[in-house]
C-alpha cells in the first residue's frame, strides 16, 4: 500500500494571464470541438460567482489538466529570451551605428554622412512604424512580428500552440496589440540610439576627430543654415552649435574649437532626433498598454460562450429560488444522503449484483452506495465537491479490467476527498481471480498515486489510521 503523494500546489497566477489562458481554451475548444468538461464545470459551480467568474474558474481548471498553464510558463520564458536576443542585437546595432558614423579618425568626419548614418535608419523605421499605426491600425511591425515569432520558436512547447493567437485575439478587444508591441519596437530603438550615443561618446574620448562637410552643387550659406537650423533645440539643452564662421571654415582644416563645437552638435542632434522620440514613444505606449491591461475584461456575452454559460449557470439558477428547498436529496443508489457531516464516505464502483453491499459501517462512516449509471455519478461528485469528506473509500471489483472510464472516476473522486484509498474486493469463495488483472489494477493505480489494498479499510475510514 502506498501513501498519496500530495499534488503540487498550481503557481498563482495574474489577471492578465488568468484571461490569456481562458482565450486559449476557447480558441482549441473552437478548433479541436469541446473538452471533457465535467469536472471542470463541477468545480467553477462550487467556486460560484457570476457567468464571467464561472466560465474563467472553469477555464482554468482545464488548463491546469491539459497542462496548458506550463506551456504559458514556458512561452513567457521563449518571449523573455526573445527579447534579450533582440536587446542584444540593438546594443550590436547601435555600436556599429556609431562607429560607422565617426570611422577609425584616420579620415576628418564627414558631419552629414555621419548624421545620415545615426539618424537615417532610425527616421526609416520610425515613419515606416508612424504609417502603420496610423493606416493599417496595429503598428506591430516588423520587430513586432519577429518577437512573437522567436517567442514561439523559444517555447519548445507543443501544446502552446494557440497561446500567440490567444494573445493577439485577447488584445484586439481593446487594440492593446498596437500598444504592446510599440512598446517593444520603439524600446529596441531607444536602446539602440542608447548604445550609438555611449559609442559616440567613447569614441571622442578615446580619438581625435576632425569635422568636415563638403559638396558639388550645394553653396556655404546652405549648410550654415541647415546646421543652425537642427542645432536649435540641442542648444536650448546646452549642447553646443558650431557658429557661422566654424561652419564655413570646416570646409577645409577645422580649429580645435570647431572640432569641440562639431561634437557637440553631433552628439545634441542624435539625442534629440534619434534618442529623444522613442523614448517618448516607448514611455507612451508602455503606459497606454499597462493601463489597457488592467482594464481587460472577460464579456460573457460573446457567441462563443452562450452555451457554456447554460451549462455553468442554468436559467433556473439565474432566474432565483423558484420552489422551496425539498427536505433531503436524491442520495445515489442506495446510499445515504451526504450532508456534509460526515468525515468518512464509503463508494462503490459496478460492482456485481449478487455482490452483499453494503458491509456493516460503523458509526460516522456514510455510505454513498454503488455508481453503475452517469446520472448517480454526476450527483456523487456534485455532493462531494460540496462537502468534501476526510476520508473517502472506493471499493473496486478486481476481476473487471481497470479501463479508462472506471480509471477517471476514480482520479475525480480522489480530488475530493483529503485522502482516498482503493478497496480492491477479494472474489466470491470459489472464483480465482486473475492475476495479471489484479497487477493492472496495481500498476493503474500506482500511476494514479492512490493507495489500495484489499483488507477492508473500515478502521481506517473511522478513526484515520490502521
Amino acid at each position: 500500500m502506498r501513501n498519496r503523494v500530495p499534488a503540487p500546489q498550481p503557481t498563482p497566477l495574474s489577471p492578465f494571464d488568468r484571461l490569456w489562458l481562458t482565450e486559449a481554451v476557447r480558441l482549441r475548444e473552437q478548433h479541436a470541438g469541446p473538452l471533457e468538461d465535467g469536472e471542470a464545470n463541477r468545480h467553477a459551480r462550487q467556486q460560484g460567482g457570476d457567468a464571467a467568474d464561472l466560465i474563467e474558474a472553469r477555464a482554468l481548471w482545464l488548463a491546469r489538466r491539459d497542462g496548458l498553464d506550463q506551456a504559458l510558463r514556458h512561452w513567457q520564458q521563449g518571449a523573455r529570451l526573445a527579447s534579450y536576443l533582440l536587446a542584444a542585437l540593438a546594443l550590436f546595432v547601435g555600436a556599429g551605428l556609431a562607429y560607422s558614423a565617426l570611422g577609425d579618425g584616420v579620415r576628418p568626419v564627414n558631419v552629414f554622412w555621419a548624421l545620415g548614418s545615426l539618424l537615417g535608419l532610425n527616421l526609416l523605421t520610425l515613419l515606416g512604424w508612424l504609417a502603420g499605426f496610423v493606416f493599417a491600425g496595429d503598428g506591430n511591425g516588423a520587430l513586432g512580428r519577429l518577437w512573437l515569432w522567436l517567442s514561439r520558436l523559444l517555447a519548445r512547447d507543443a501544446r502552446a500552440a494557440h497561446l500567440a493567437p490567444a494573445l493577439l485575439s485577447l488584445l484586439e478587444q481593446r487594440r492593446l496589440s498596437r500598444w504592446l508591441l510599440g512598446s517593444g519596437a520603439n524600446g529596441f530603438w531607444l536602446l539602440a540610439m542608447s548604445a550609438a550615443l555611449l559609442g559616440l561618446l567613447a569614441l571622442m574620448a578615446t580619438r581625435q576627430y576632425g569635422f568636415v562637410w563638403e559638396t558639388t552643387i550645394l553653396g556655404e550659406r546652405t549648410f550654415i543654415g541647415l546646421t543652425q537650423a537642427l542645432g536649435v533645440v540641442p542648444g536650448l539643452l546646452g549642447f553646443s552649435t558650431p557658429d557661422a564662421g566654424q561652419i564655413a571654415a570646416s570646409s577645409g582644416i577645422a580649429t580645435p574649437a570647431a572640432r569641440h563645437a562639431w561634437a557637440g552638435w553631433l552628439v545634441g542632434v542624435t539625442l534629440v532626433y534619434g534618442w529623444l522620440p522613442r523614448a517618448l514613444l516607448t514611455a507612451l505606449c508602455g503606459w497606454r498598454w499597462r493601463h489597457g491591461r488592467a482594464a481587460l475584461r472577460l464579456d460573457p456575452s460573446l457567441p462563443a460562450y452562450r452555451l457554456l454559460r447554460e451549462r455553468l449557470q442554468p436559467s433556473s439558477e439565474r432566474l432565483g429560488i423558484a420552489d422551496p428547498a425539498p427536505a433531503a436529496l436524491h442520495a445515489p443508489a442506495s446510499g445515504r444522503q451526504l450532508d456534509g457531516s460526515e468525515g468518512a464516505v464509503l463508494v462503490a464502483i459496478e460492482l456485481d449484483p449478487h455482490v452483499s453491499w453494503p458491509p456493516a459501517l460503523p458509526a460516522g462512516i456514510a455510505d454513498a452506495g454503488v455508481l453503475d449509471e452517469r446520472e448517480q455519478r454526476h450527483r456523487l461528485l456534485d455532493q462531494l465537491t460540496r462537502y468534501p469528506p476526510e476520508r473517502l473509500a472506493i471499493a473496486c471489483d478486481p476481476r473487471r479490467s481497470p479501463d479508462r472510464g472506471t480509471l477517471g472516476l476514480i482520479g475525480e473522486l480522489s480530488r475530493c476527498a483529503g485522502q482516498t484509498r482503493v478497496w480492491l474486493l477479494q472474489p466470491p469463495t470459489g472464483q480465482a481471480l486473475d492475476s495479471a488483472r489484479l497487477g493492472d489494477w496495481h500498476d493503474a493505480l500506482d500511476r494514479l498515486g492512490i493507495a489500495h489494498q484489499a483488507a477492508a479499510p473500515l478502521q481506517w475510514l473511522e478513526t484515520g489510521h490502521d
